[in-house]
């Protein structure tokens, strides 16, 4: 059995990640895609209430099932549209050890700044600031296979040119560019 192909959508709150997801769901013709979104994984935890260290650890334990989840069903053979926000340096390592690098389509997720305020406005759902404290944080890392701006085009327009380069992923990818930048000689921890 062969792996899924993951395209993997990266960018901070807001940023239109999942109106995109659900658009390559409807445009995706070439397999079964399954979205896997990191809102959905937190939206099953208790909701009562957890001390600040306490809901850290419950967070990041969240985050590396999150990211062995997605692993899991690309191994299987499934095809995943991953939705998340890679806001802390240990989340991408993570990321990069537990994916299969050739299989990732690693896509940043761009909006300009007073966009995306306007946009956690309108959501309701969302602390003020979010966003603009993700900014620089989740693109530091600096490489993506793909980068697409939903300040400019619609998230029907970003799944369309998604869809479009998938045939065409690079050699190297993006991921495995990144694991050997950052993984390369070195069984670096990702609990830092």
């Amino acid at each position: 059995m062969s792996s899924g192909r993951i395209i993997f959508l990266n960018g901070t709150s807001s940023s239109g990640k999942s109106s995109i997801a659900r658009e390559l769901l409807d445009i995706l013709d070439d397999g079964v895609f399954f979205h896997l979104a990191v809102d959905g994984f937190n939206a099953m935890r208790t909701k009562r209430v957890l001390e600040a260290d306490e809901l850290d650890a419950a967070l990041r334990r969240t985050r590396m099932g999150f990211h062995r989840s997605i692993a899991a069903m690309a191994e299987a053979g499934n095809d995943v549209v991953v939705d998340h926000v890679l806001s802390e340096p240990w989340r991408l390592l993570d990321c990069l050890t537990v994916l299969q690098p050739e299989n990732v389509l690693f896509v940043g997720v761009h909006c300009p700044l007073d966009e995306l305020a306007r946009r956690e406005l309108a959501r309701g759902d969302r602390p003020p600031g979010l966003a603009a404290h993700q900014y620089d944080l989740v693109h530091s890392h600096g490489d993506y296979d793909l980068e697409c701006d939903t300040g400019a085009a619609s998230p029907r327009a970003c799944a369309q040119q998604i869809k479009e380069f998938l045939p065409c992923r690079p050699s190297p990818t993006a991921f495995t560019r990144l694991r050997r930048d950052y993984l390369a000689g070195s069984q670096e921890s990702v609990t830092a």
